[in-house]
């Protein structure tokens, strides 16, 4: 019988630790996944397998890793004959660096299926990441598959076929999430559209807003253990599905599942302004309607934030008045000022990060600062992504990391 009660409390004690153990793991890097169809598909190839080479850039350091293999929009089981993860010199490398391949297994198995509509974790894997490291993955898969998943906008040179005649291509496939076993890390995701996804960022240059940001986070002793999850898409909208899901149909599983996810930077709604009218004007009780179903959103997005213990952080609206895609009027404006008017108010989100404020041109304050403009009037300039991280006053991360 005393042996019986030492086993049970050695069980009471043994949870609680693994549980532990678990929390330690901090999504380094992630993105938002979809189907890769169009320009985006898989380039075509001789049938049978083929092997995808692909650079990522985690945020956070750490001891191990864990990679998730993602089929989420996969019409039939994605048959992965292995992985292989290295560090890599830099964003696009071909290969990773000599001595430092490790293979993923998953579940002990290096060959595996992952199911339509899916995603697998793969066992730890034993390499330390320095943060802000580069690290190369290769997935080897058994045969195309017919529908890919993946993102668009990578911003980084990938790998496809054999080394001697692969296919480049600036796209990222089956990966949406790299883990660090960190303990006393955290991760701030970041749901946007088309300037959080990098849009006009040079390949393989770890340009967007949001690698600056993770620069700065690293740099300071306060924030350095926040990582950053980007999961920006190019086109998406808060209400309406684009190029991927609407914002509201992907919170949970991009954010509010994501590894050791504390805070969530919420900056989307551009485009949900600017396609209201962009074929031709509407009415205005069409633009209040809009006005009100957006901010019903954000509403939405906070109270589901703060449900799962993440605190949320508004960004406001950045001026888009000289684009010419979008052509904005003064019904426009007046949407874009009552939007930011909201997020702007205490107590709608846990704190703010004023975008508009930081780039808007002060003698023309429906208007970008030109040089902080791409030159479309919509998107940032390599300049304006290094102001808009500069712009994020890193107190507002400070409190939760301490």
């Amino acid at each position: 019988m005393m042996r019986g009660w030492l086993i049970a409390l050695c069980l009471v004690f043994a949870v609680p630790q693994a549980q532990a153990g678990d929390r330690d793991w901090v999504s380094s890097w992630a993105t938002a996944v979809m189907p890769m169809e169009g320009d985006n598909a898989l380039p075509p190839g001789e049938a049978g397998p083929v092997t995808i080479r692909q650079t990522m850039r985690l945020s956070v350091g750490g001891t191990r890793i864990r990679l998730r293999v993602s089929n989420r929009h996969g019409r039939q089981p994605l048959r992965v004959d292995g992985v292989r993860v290295a560090l890599a010199s830099a964003a696009g490398a071909a290969s990773g660096t000599p001595g430092t391949e490790r293979v993923a297994t998953f579940a002990g198995e290096r060959a595996f299926t992952v199911p339509a509509g899916a995603d697998y974790w793969s066992d730890p894997v034993a390499l330390a990441v320095k943060p802000l490291a580069h690290v190369a993955v290769a997935i080897d898969l058994a045969e195309r598959p017919e529908l890919a998943t993946g993102h668009p906008g990578a911003r980084t040179t990938t790998h496809i076929g054999k080394a001697a005649d692969a296919v480049k291509v600036v796209r990222w496939y089956h990966l949406s999430g790299i883990d660090v076993d960190s303990p006393g890390s955290s991760a701030i995701a970041l749901l946007g559209d088309s300037i959080t996804d990098g849009y006009g960022v040079v390949p393989d240059s770890d340009g967007r807003w949001t690698d600056y940001l993770a620069q700065r986070l690293a740099a300071d002793p306060a924030t350095r253990d926040l990582a950053i999850a980007n999961f920006g898409i190019g086109g998406n909208r808060l209400l309406l599905d684009g190029l991927g899901p609407n914002a509201m149909a992907r919170l949970d599983r991009d954010v509010l599942l994501l590894p050791g996810v504390e805070q969530v930077v919420v900056m989307i709604g551009v485009n949900d302004l600017g396609t209201l009218t962009r074929e031709q004007p509407v009415s205005e009780a069409e633009h209040r309607q809009l006005v009100a179903r957006m901010i019903a959103g954000y509403r939405q997005i906070a109270t589901r934030a703060r449900a799962a213990g993440v605190r949320v952080i508004g960004a406001t609206i950045m001026p888009y008045g000289g684009s010419e895609y979008y052509h904005p009027d003064r019904l426009n404006e007046a949407d874009r000022q009552a939007l930011n008017a909201f997020i702007r108010a205490p107590g709608n989100f846990d704190a703010v990060i004023d975008m508009d404020a930081a780039m808007r041109d002060p003698a023309k304050p429906t208007h970008l600062r030109k040089a902080l403009d791409s030159g479309d009037g919509l998107h940032p300039s390599n300049a304006g992504y290094r102001a808009m991280a500069a712009a994020v006053p890193l107190a507002v991360f400070e409190d939760a990391a301490r």
